[in-house]
């Protein structure tokens, strides 16, 4: 047999940030629609870190600005200034190289002060060579290179930037599909860690039935195959609708590898045999049920296989008709699966 539960799929909105919880906008059962506001958590952190990252982006655009204008005219007569001292500087210096050594071809001035004299003008002469340099640097504007570093700093601030306002976006957590709120796991004033769940829906049109098929009859189940699925311990309610069954459906997933099966799904001989996973998308008649409902399924087989007609029964029910003319008919002397055990 088949049995398992009805399920929807499920989605965990992530908290973006480890904040605290201000505001919850929706109650658990409650359904909203795409891009509803669930919760609000709070921004003053992020937001200061946003204004702190626009801050820095607007230091980077006047620095880029300063290297696009070059330098200012100020600077460069202060460099020229600078140069003009120098070579004053340095004719001195050469003035008083050239009068001691003149004076120790007399021998009224000693080696030592003729070479000091020499090497106090040798430096002016280096210090003029420098102040030159330095103007000409400053006449010949910023290099490329700084530009392109400039312009790259500013690429980092601003996206910087806008990866704080989109974090600050993200404090007001949206419902990203429409769906139904299963449950907010944190209360207002609780702080979510980072990555914890917020708020789990419950997405889709439809829900599906999660069965657990067991080995003999893995063969007889397929993706696309059509299966009926019947629920256990339901009757018909105050709104009209049926819900005992049968809910048509078709199968979406079969898992290759064996599971665990649980507790429920061992009967008979089905303890000692491997479980797959199956699961079944169920159609619009079914869309208003809950979650976890306990369900037995039936699957349409193929004829070609032998097992045309068989029918997979609720837990410790009998062999159905459809199974015993099934296993009546069958010519192969392979034995029916007998699925009151």
């Amino acid at each position: 047999m088949t049995l398992g539960t009805l399920e929807w799929d499920r989605i965990a909105v992530p908290a973006p940030v480890a904040e605290k919880i201000v505001d919850i906008r929706v109650r658990e059962g409650e359904r909203v629609v795409a891009g509803q506001v669930l919760l609000q958590l709070d921004p003053e952190t992020t937001r200061a870190e946003l204004q702190a990252a626009e801050a820095a982006v607007a230091r980077q655009v006047a620095a880029l600005e300063e290297l696009n204008d070059g330098p200012r005219e100020e600077e460069i007569a202060r460099a020229q200034a600078a140069l003009e001292a120098a070579q004053a500087e340095a004719r001195d210096r050469q003035a008083d190289f050239r009068r001691l050594q003149a004076l120790g071809k007399k021998n009224y001035a000693s080696q030592s002060d003729i070479d000091a004299a020499q090497a106090l003008a040798e430096s002016a002469e280096a210090q003029v060579r420098g102040a030159r340099e330095q103007l000409l640097e400053l006449e010949r504007g910023t290099r490329i290179e700084e530009i392109e570093q400039g312009q790259a700093a500013l690429a980092e601030a601003r996206a910087q930037a806008q990866a704080r306002r989109a974090l600050l976006q993200k404090l007001t957590v949206t419902a990203p599909q429409p769906g139904i709120v299963d449950s907010i796991p944190f209360k207002l004033g609780d702080q979510a860690p980072l990555g914890g769940s917020l708020v789990v829906m419950l997405t889709g049109e439809t829900p599906y039935a999660r069965v657990y098929v067991p080995q003999p009859l893995r063969l007889d189940v397929e993706v696309g195959g059509g299966a009926q699925v019947y629920l256990e311990g339901m009757s018909k309610g105050d709104d009209g609708i049926h819900k005992l069954g049968p809910f048509t459906g078709k199968v979406r997933m079969v898992r290759n590898e064996p599971s665990f099966t649980p507790y429920y799904a061992l009967t008979g001989d089905d303890a000692t045999r491997l479980s797959y996973i199956a699961e079944i998308q169920l159609q619009t008649d079914a869309a208003r049920l809950p979650a976890g409902l306990p369900l037995r399924a039936e699957f349409s087989t193929s004829g070609a296989q032998g097992t045309a007609g068989r029918s997979l029964s609720s837990r410790g029910a009998e062999k159905s008709p459809q199974t015993d003319s099934a296993a009546g008919s069958a010519d192969t002397g392979e034995e029916a699966y007998d699925v009151g055990k």
